[in-house]
């Protein structure tokens, strides 16, 4: 019996040919399983929040660092007119025929910069009135002497036009170079001299003129410089924040 005893409470199963051996089978003790404590809805859905708000915060701070470091104001004359020039459909012919002027490099800012565009424009655009005289001396084209008659009084009225626009932004100390309303009226005139040009075109172009396509071209460079005057002007708000600076 001694060497039951030894054997007592290991799980050892009992001999069936040892009499009167008592079981040795052990019971494993069921352990309760402890119950979970249930999760407060309003807890997870205020630690969500807090997630959400914080990542958004994190987001905020990201994207307000990333257009500071985007939107600094150019710090020379070169920038000042690439910024300005890059808004504007010939951005090649802007900065050339702006860069060629003589003016204060140290104020180069978006309004001085339309200044000289308008400028810029008024020159060129002087320089094609002179051409219909110079076409209608060498042509024996009666239809086309007729359209380059028109055209030169079309031309002239462009210059009116855009003469009074750079003469509305020639301002006086303390004066405003651009408000709300003289932003309309500069849009209308610049607006207008272009279209005085096109009329000139479709008048050759009705008579059939031989000399459309040089008059084309001479105008086409002239409606680039006011194409860019006008693409100056209408993003006047958005430079002068770029520059961090308000009209006045």
């Amino acid at each position: 019996m001694d060497s039951i005893k030894i054997f007592k409470g290991y799980n050892i199963l009992p001999n069936p040919n040892i009499p009167n051996q008592p079981s040795t089978t052990t019971t494993t003790p069921t352990t309760t399983p402890k119950p979970c404590p249930h999760r407060n809805p309003l807890t997870t859905t205020v630690a969500l929040s807090l997630i959400l708000l914080l990542t958004l915060t994190l987001a905020a701070a990201l994207v307000a660092l990333i257009y500071e470091s985007t939107t600094e104001a150019p710090d020379s004359p070169s920038e000042s007119l690439n910024a300005v020039c890059s808004l504007t459909p010939h951005p090649r012919t802007c900065f050339t025929s702006i860069s060629s002027l003589t003016f204060n490099s140290s104020l180069a800012d978006p309004e001085l910069i339309f200044t000289l565009s308008l400028r810029a424009s008024l020159d060129q655009l002087k320089n094609l009135t002179s051409l219909p005289k110079t076409l209608i001396s060498k042509s024996n084209d009666r239809r086309s002497e007729s359209a380059l008659r028109d055209c030169e009084s079309l031309f002239g009225d462009a210059v009116s036009r855009l003469g009074d626009s750079v003469r509305a932004v020639e301002v006086g100390a303390g004066e405003r170079v651009l408000d709300e309303g003289k932003i309309g009226d500069l849009m209308t005139w610049i607006s207008g001299a272009m279209t005085y040009q096109e009329t000139c075109l479709d008048g050759l172009e009705e008579m059939g003129s031989t000399v459309l396509g040089e008059v084309r071209v001479k105008v086409q460079k002239s409606k680039e410089y006011l194409s860019n005057s006008l693409a100056i002007l209408a993003n006047m708000q958005s430079l002068l924040q770029k520059f961090h600076l308000t009209m006045h």
